[in-house]
């Protein structure tokens, strides 16, 4: 099953379902930014994810975005002006 990388940032209002929502992107992907992750994920995964997210977030106060950038493994859809962490090379990190 072909994998697809997966932009994922969130803005969470509560500082509990925050962390619970770190906790819980840490097992889909690897951070970039502090409240911004990369997922490199089947489509069966993706739906987990999200479901994982929906469980864990408030929908009235918190915003979460997921965007799809295509194949996994394509590092060319970003562009980093200043210090950066590296991307995954590819592979599942779902724990």
């Amino acid at each position: 099953m072909a994998r697809r990388r997966y932009l994922v940032a969130y803005d969470i209002r509560d500082d509990r379902r925050l962390r619970s929502i770190a906790t819980c992107m840490e097992g889909y992907g690897t951070r970039i930014q502090y409240s911004v992750f990369v997922c490199d994920l089947s489509g069966q995964e993706a739906v987990h994810m999200r479901g994982d997210i929906e469980d864990r977030m408030k929908p009235a106060e918190d915003s979460v975005m997921v965007i799809d950038l295509g194949r996994a493994g394509d590092a060319t859809r970003f562009l980093f002006p200043g210090h950066h962490q590296r991307l995954p090379s590819s592979g599942a990190v779902i724990i």
